[in-house]
């Protein structure tokens, strides 16, 4: 890469947001503000979410490990035979296997993370609205609340 590619590239990662989306005109606006949008994600998404990284994980036990049995037989067959080839098919055996191990625990962190998300929103979201009281400390019905939403 020349020193001009590496200038161009580093243009295009800098005047990425990450903290804005685009308003419209081009530009980019803050999250809240007139012309940006706030993050919003609903239940259904989440738990769309969590289900494809729990597949996800499910077929890397399968898909990940169909070949492992063989590889580990040809490598040591290879060592065995003097094969200095042997050795370095050990080591991407076991880089492999590593490798999978890594992406099955990040893919059941983010399954998991996204149903403890989906609980403790559900539980905060009904603990908001059954326990909210007026100016007088009286309780708030939930068309209470929605009155003031609007």
């Amino acid at each position: 890469m020349t020193w001009s590619e590496w200038e161009q590239a580093r243009e295009r990662v800098t005047a990425t947001r990450l903290n804005g989306l685009d308003d419209g005109s081009g530009g980019y606006g803050r999250p809240g503000d007139a012309g940006g949008r706030d993050l919003a994600v609903r239940d259904d998404e989440l738990g769309a979410l969590g289900g494809m990284a729990y597949e996800l994980r499910l077929r890397l036990t399968d898909d990940g490990d169909h070949a492992r049995e063989s590889t580990s037989e040809a490598a040591t067959g290879l060592t065995a035979d003097g094969m200095s080839c042997g050795k370095a098919l050990t080591e991407l055996h076991d880089a492999w296997i590593t490798k999978v191990g890594t992406l099955k625990e990040a893919c059941a962190h983010i399954s998991n993370h996204l149903d403890y998300t989906r609980g403790a929103h559900a539980k905060d979201e009904e603990k908001i609205t059954t326990s909210m009281r007026n100016a007088e400390g009286k309780e708030m019905t939930v068309s209470r609340i929605h009155d003031y939403i609007k």
